[in-house]
């Protein structure tokens, strides 16, 4: 059976220290891509660079500045060694940054322009108010009621939907630990993701609004993949994409992941590869109909922290050649 290939490529919450490095060692295409957009950020880059690299690093690998730099080059790199494999995606699917690595891979701007784009969101990212993210095992709706009007006031918002009951809040610190007390009264599961920032909320309306800057200084092209927005849950249109300000939005307004997976036709035949660190995305897509009758196939590309990353991406290769049909080179 040949399928076609949906890249996943996610975004804040999935880093983990020395996510991806036994690629960087051992994949040229992916150590030239990296090595090109690290040069790319000047200074900032080097620092990311040895960070990353680092046993003892020096920033937070859950601060959006380091994370998300990372999680976005990662993501883009996968992709294009990917290509290089002739294996050339029908679709891709970002969460959060990996939105941003999604245009990358579909040609709306270039890497040189994509480093100077990440510097500019960790620019804009330098006076963010201090927060987070909080998972809750429960549908939109019941999280929703979580929130009281003055929380909702000050920023509190529904950050994500990441599944059928996966439900993320985003806000600043005090209100975030209200709704943490709250949802364990409703007896609601709940957890912190991994970040130091409120992202996906309006509290970083004034951040995203600097980040649109960074993105109008480039120039922007119509996607050569289509790219499925997990902010519109649609089709990503010519007009958008040339659109800084909806590229600077993503920061600041709720991720629909689930609603845009779910979009896709439930007859569809397609290899759902998830290009980045751990399989959050991937437990996703596993939920999708075509993936439960075995018409579709999910596939982790590198494994969550603490497990060895070469055979799971040597396992991942394979798998995806047995599924899809190589593009000629």
């Amino acid at each position: 059976m040949t399928r076609q290939l949906v890249l996943l490529l996610p975004g804040q919450g999935s880093q983990h220290q020395g996510m991806a490095v036994p690629l960087y060692d051992r994949e040229p295409v992916f150590t030239e891509v990296l090595d090109e957009f690290f040069a790319g950020m000047g200074a900032e880059g080097r620092r990311l660079r040895d960070d990353w690299l680092s046993d003892a690093p020096e920033i937070p690998i859950d601060d959006g500045p380091r994370a998300q730099p990372l999680l976005f080059v990662i993501g883009y790199a996968i992709g294009r060694v990917l290509q290089a494999k002739g294996h050339q995606p029908a679709l891709l699917l970002g969460h959060s940054v990996g939105e941003l690595a999604a245009a990358a891979l579909a040609g709306v701007y270039d890497l040189p322009a994509a480093a100077r784009i990440l510097h500019g969101r960790s620019a804009a990212l330098t006076d963010a108010p201090a927060g987070g993210m909080l998972a809750v095992a429960a549908p939109p709706d019941r999280v929703t009621a979580l929130i009281e009007p003055a929380w909702a006031a000050r920023g509190l918002a529904i950050g994500a939907v990441n599944g059928p009951n996966q439900t993320i809040l985003s806000g600043a610190e005090p209100e975030l630990r209200l709704a943490a007390r709250a949802a364990e009264a409703a007896e609601l599961t709940a957890r912190r993701v991994l970040s130091m920032q409120p992202f996906h909320s309006p509290v970083l309306d004034e951040a995203a609004g600097q980040f649109e800057k960074a993105i109008a200084a480039e120039r922007l092209h119509e996607p050569k993949i289509p790219i499925l927005s997990a902010r519109t849950a649609r089709v990503v249109t010519a007009g958008e994409a040339v659109d800084p300000a909806f590229w600077a939005r993503l920061m600041c307004e709720p991720v629909l992941f689930w609603p845009a997976l779910s979009s896709l036709p439930a007859d569809g035949e397609y290899t759902f590869a998830e290009a980045g660190p751990g399989n959050s995305l991937s437990t996703a897509a596993r939920r999708l109909p075509s993936v439960r009758t075995g018409r579709s196939r999910v596939l982790t590309l590198l494994p969550p922290q603490g497990k060895p990353a070469w055979p799971v991406w040597q396992a991942g290769l394979d798998q995806l050649a047995a599924d899809t049909t190589p593009s000629p080179q």
